[in-house]
């Protein structure tokens, strides 16, 4: 793992070093993924494969929601 600090622009932006570009294979017009904590900020590449099993694990969770007879009591309202 590697760590670096970095400078934040009075437009918000920052720069990732050439190195974790490098090693982590990040060209321009890939996609990265942020994710924000109480003090803590991640990124990660997006691959893909990242949100094909997102969207499999929604679509359980839908089909579940929709399949659930106790809710058609609501079509006769």
């Amino acid at each position: 793992m590697e760590t670096k600090i970095i400078r934040v622009t009075d437009k918000g932006q920052i720069s990732l070093p050439v190195s974790i570009r490098d090693s982590l294979s990040i060209k321009q017009g890939d996609e990265l993924l942020i994710t924000a904590g109480t003090e803590t900020v991640v990124l990660r590449k997006v691959r893909k494969e990242d949100f094909s099993d997102l969207l499999k694990h929604s679509e359980k969770v839908a089909r579940k929601l929709w399949d659930n007879t106790e809710d058609d009591v609501w079509n006769e309202v």
